[in-house]
């Protein structure tokens, strides 16, 4: 068996020092007057949040952070996987794997770790690609492929039947390993699940016709950066990897455009908290290889939805990029479990981790499989 070994984020101070230049020699570019966000991020915030960042923002504070949680390296399919593991103090709980998105990384899950430890021994992994995973070094990494590695993870772990959680793509992934693994995952929970339509559900209700609409408004207006990370991710990869604020702008705009926000990203999100997902690309260098997994997604979609016979549980955040609809859902997967809130976005962990927080061990909770020995007793 591939060994588990301990691993701590230590950044060397060489690395902060080159981002301070970088954002000290930055090479402004102009903008139309009055245009706001129309554009894109406007000139005078992305100047205010890189001021910010290269003179407020300590990286050693959320290094540290990062670092009380207990974190693992190992190697599936020989691709180096990171990963933090909190385990429960109740020895029955039930393992649950969580599993971040794009523009994320396990930093986006961070406020949800410890409640959930109360019941579950969680496992918080970084997609092969992401962060502390490092960048992929073959073709094929797709979602199937992240799925996959994720079942060794557990088997590895020593976990033979368990739980997962996930958004954006993770919540991709973690249908694909509730379908894959349905001998050991017991259920899985998601924020988004993209179904389209099945032909004969028309006609469609009032609000299943809002959601499409919403969906058609995210292909029209919001989905440049996903036409490119899914076609020219070796591009991209080029100005992301030697500009800190090109890195900062491709990020921060999703924080802005995904969240229940009324302006600017910090209207949703914690602004050091945001930045120190931004600080994980850009100090892994794996700005290109996150996007590829878009660009190996793509190529393996051609082929028709496979049905899940895995419990699944959904929550949909209402400014979320892509609302969910439950008939359409439930057309290839076994929906046990379905939640609307009243607000936050895209970043649930991030924006709402209580609310997440309660729907995740309520679904667990909810179901007959799941020993009740498994979640500690409350009032």
């Amino acid at each position: 068996m591939t060994a588990i070994t301990p691993f701590r984020i230590d950044i060397p101070q060489s690395q902060l020092d080159d981002l301070h230049d970088r954002l000290d020699r930055t090479r402004w570019p102009d903008e139309l007057p009055g245009v706001g966000w129309e554009y894109g991020i406007p000139l005078n915030y992305i100047k205010e949040l890189a001021d910010y960042w290269r003179h407020s923002y300590d990286w050693r504070v959320h290094e540290k952070r990062l670092n009380s949680f207990p974190q693992f390296t190992t190697e599936i399919h020989g691709q180096n996987v990171h990963f933090m593991h909190v385990r429960s103090a109740n020895p029955h709980a039930l393992p649950l794997i969580a599993t971040h998105g794009w523009p994320g990384s396990l930093v986006e899950l961070l406020n949800i770790i410890e409640p959930l430890s109360e019941d579950f021994q969680v496992v918080v992994p970084s997609i092969p690609g992401y962060g502390f995973s490092g960048p992929t070094r073959e073709k094929g990494w797709n979602v199937e492929r992240v799925a996959r590695t994720w079942a060794e993870l557990m088997s590895r772990l020593g976990y033979t039947r368990y739980g997962a959680h996930g958004s954006d793509w993770g919540s991709a992934i973690t249908r694909e390993l509730g379908r894959i693994d349905a001998e050991h995952a017991a259920a899985v929970h998601v924020t988004m699940i993209g179904m389209p339509p099945q032909p004969g559900l028309e006609p469609y209700t009032e609000e299943e016709q809002r959601r499409l609409q919403h969906g058609q408004r995210y292909q029209r207006e919001l989905f440049g950066y996903a036409a490119i990370q899914s076609t020219r991710p070796q591009t991209l990869a080029y100005a992301l990897h030697d500009s800190p604020v090109g890195q900062l702008a491709w990020i921060v705009e999703k924080f802005r455009d995904w969240t229940d926000s009324a302006d600017i990203p910090e209207d949703a999100v914690d602004r050091d908290h945001m930045l120190t997902n931004v600080m994980v690309y850009w100090l892994t260098g794996t700005a290109g290889s996150a996007a590829r997994l878009y660009y190996e997604s793509l190529a393996a979609r051609v082929r028709p939805v496979e049905p899940s016979p895995t419990p699944t549980g959904v929550a949909v955040f209402p400014k979320d990029l892509s609302l969910s609809v439950r008939r359409f859902a439930e057309a290839a997967n076994t929906i046990t479990h379905w939640s609307e809130f009243d607000r936050g976005g895209h970043f649930h962990a991030m924006e709402q981790p209580d609310l997440l927080v309660a729907d995740i061990r309520g679904f667990f909770q909810s179901l007959p499989e799941i020993s009740r020995s498994s979640f500690r007793s409350r009032p």
